[in-house]
């Protein structure tokens, strides 16, 4: 299958893809819903007659909660017609000037958060990250926590600080024990961390507090997926986090990519789930296969040098519980979802050292230095660093990816 529109070799956006995003430009600032596709966007306001009445107004929406709410069949009717318009002689491809309205150089456009983000729950779904943080912490014969196998750990974050790619984040101000069994100190976080994640928009209706989302309706409820850097102050989350767990250290700043991709685009992807034992209780079973095999990347590029280092590449594939799992435990209870939450699978790790998933492993809790092209090394991150996360699926030539996370380190504001 092949669009009209150009698509360079390698892009993240082919017509097999048609990632969902929220953008504006200088001619028009408000912001609408687009699809990626190549180096362009198609601009669903610019064509919103080609589709059915009922979702026009969710596609002429300045966020996709409204195109989330929808459920599942208005998104692949979408997605169905979007391809046909997109396909050479569809009523797009005759229309030169309906193409010059509607199709949006990527290079113009500025990126917007994809939706309205009510709740942001993280959860710590990968084996390898969990266990390597438990050996630095309690030593390998206590690495896991014993409810880790047991059900999909996790805490809710905070939505407000939930920001698209490309927005500076800076260092934090908090307190910190520097040395164990002394008094704690208070001022800039000196081990500052980036946490390669992703995570999942939910759609459909809103459920009633009180409802619960079964494991085999859950597939239903995810809209699509995007990257994340779950930045993380480490110093001040190890001082803090006992009893109650990550605060302040975590609600400093998240970043997304703006391109949501849909379940539809990753379904070609599908490997087995990892395998758990022991058995989890009957409402976190299922059969369906919902773990992809999408490949992730980490770079670090320190202002000094521009250079920038490939530091990480792990596989969304390592998580040990699905997002299926996640979204019946978080429901288990009757807590209510509503289109636009946002789910984080927590650090995505692998077994081996170069697919660790932060500078805590990486580093080996800094007793390790990393390097980076330029002679430079890190243990931690430092001020102006930038961090690009990447993340896609290929396979048959077909690359299917969702576009830079990037977010660059600024220095603290120091206190009057």
């Amino acid at each position: 299958m092949s669009s009209f529109v150009t698509v360079p070799q390698g892009s993240d956006f082919p017509i097999e893809n048609l990632p969902y995003g929220v953008f504006s430009t200088v001619d028009n600032p408000t912001a609408r819903v687009g699809i990626a596709i190549g180096e362009k966007i198609l601009d669903l306001s610019a064509v919103v007659q080609f589709y059915p009445e009922n979702v026009r107004p969710a596609l002429k929406a300045t966020v996709l909660n409204d195109l989330m709410s929808l459920g599942c069949d208005a998104w692949a009717e979408v997605r169905r017609i979007t391809k046909e318009l997109l396909l050479e002689d569809s009523p797009l491809h005759n229309d030169a000037a309906l193409q010059t309205r509607a199709l949006v150089d990527q290079s113009a456009a500025k990126m917007h958060l994809p939706a309205n983000i009510g709740d942001y729950t993280d959860f710590y779904s990968s084996i390898h990250h969990a266990t390597n943080v438990g050996v630095m912490f309690r030593g390998k014969e206590n690495a896991l926590m014993p409810n880790w196998k047991h059900l999909p750990v996790g805490y809710h974050g905070r939505a407000s600080s939930v920001v698209v790619s490309g927005t500076p984040i800076r260092r934090p101000y908090g307190q910190t024990l520097p040395v164990d069994g002394a008094d704690p100190a208070f001022g800039p976080c000196r081990l500052f961390d980036f946490e390669l994640e992703m995570a999942f928009f939910v759609g459909g209706p809103p459920t009633e507090l009180g409802e619960r989302v079964s494991v085999r309706d859950a597939a239903k409820r995810v809209f699509g997926f995007v990257l994340m850097n779950d930045w993380s102050a480490r110093d001040i989350q190890k001082w803090e986090y006992v009893p109650l767990g990550p605060f302040t250290a975590k609600n400093l700043g998240t970043t997304i990519s703006p391109w949501v991709v849909p379940v539809a685009a990753l379904e070609p992807f599908l490997v087995d789930n990892f395998p758990q034992d022991p058995k989890p209780f009957p409402y976190l079973q299922h059969e369906q296969n919902f773990n992809f095999d999408i490949k992730l990347e980490v770079d670090i590029k320190p202002k000094a040098t521009g250079v920038a280092t490939t530091v990480c590449r792990s596989n969304y594939r390592n998580l040990y519980w699905t997002a299926l799992q996640q979204i019946a435990h978080h429901t288990v209870t009757g807590c209510n979802l509503k289109p636009g939450d946002l789910m984080a699978s927590g650090t995505i790790s692998g077994d081996a050292s170069d697919s660790f998933g932060s500078m805590l492993e990486l580093s080996w809790k800094g007793t390790k230095q990393v390097s980076l092209s330029g002679g430079e090394t890190r243990k931690f991150l430092q001020d102006n660093d930038e961090v690009i996360i990447r993340g896609f699926c290929s396979a048959e030539g077909v690359r299917i990816g969702f576009g830079p996370c990037v977010g660059v380190v600024l220095p603290a504001t120091p206190f009057e």
